[in-house]
């Protein structure tokens, strides 16, 4: 499975399952927009992947996008860089999300929920709306979105963060649906219990060592963002 030549943006790149897959698509070939709010974090990424020599061998690279998700503005001009430089984008990977606080759904302060909602549902729906006219002009546009099992456990103290994941799939699988008879594919990805500092917030107690790394997951990332996936409209849930 070859990604050469192939420009995917990352979102949440600069750590977890978003720096794995970074780092996993370049070994694989591919230029990665990686995005992401912390500029450090993004230059030690950078650092990783241009000093491999296995990466540059195979064609790999990345560009940096320091940006926060909620700043639309910026994601028209992200928009107006990828048209300039390369007049296509071949995936779209959208890790980045926010855990919220855990508490009773009437003790949800409002301000919680609207960024809940703006990073967790709105900024995906602005990339989809910014990007698609590029992903059309792939030859097999890909897009992937990372979900939770949170979304269907009904689980008490979590349903900021479930609601938004519950829309976050209707989102992913109605630009399916619509994608249907052109070169896109959408999907979405449940990651399971993943050693990620999300998880760690989540469940303090648990000892990491007992999950999967995040980089066990790029197998299955790389699958469903490649040009021979004909999976669409699917929930894919990763098994260790």
């Amino acid at each position: 499975m070859t990604f050469s030549g192939r420009v995917i943006l990352v979102t949440g790149a600069s750590r977890g399952i978003g720096r794995a897959a970074a780092i996993g698509l370049a070994a694989r070939g591919a230029h990665i927009l990686a995005l992401a709010r912390s500029v450090e974090s993004l230059e030690e990424l950078d650092d990783e992947i241009q000093g491999n020599e296995e990466i540059r061998r195979a064609g790999g690279a990345a560009t940096l996008v320091p940006l926060d998700l909620t700043d639309f503005a910026g994601i028209d001009r992200l928009l107006s860089a990828v048209v300039e430089r390369w007049g296509k984008l071949d995936g779209l990977f959208g890790n980045a999300g926010i855990l919220g606080p855990l508490t009773p759904l009437t003790h949800l302060q409002l301000r919680a929920w609207d960024d809940l909602l703006a990073i967790n549902v709105t900024a995906n729906l602005r990339l989809l709306r910014a990007f698609d006219s590029l992903l059309r002009k792939s030859d097999a546009g890909r897009v992937l979105f990372v979900s939770s099992g949170a979304a269907h456990f009904n689980r008490p103290y979590w349903g900021g963060y479930a609601v938004t994941k519950a829309a976050l799939e209707v989102l992913a699988f109605t630009y399916a649906a619509e994608s249907n008879g052109t070169n896109i594919k959408a999907n979405v990805l449940n990651p399971g219990p993943t050693r990620t500092r999300m998880r760690a917030e989540a469940f303090p107690g648990e000892d990491p060592q007992t999950l999967p790394a995040p980089e066990e997951l790029v197998p299955v990332i790389a699958e469903l963002l490649s040009p021979e996936c004909e999976r669409n409209s699917e929930l894919v849930e990763f098994k260790r």
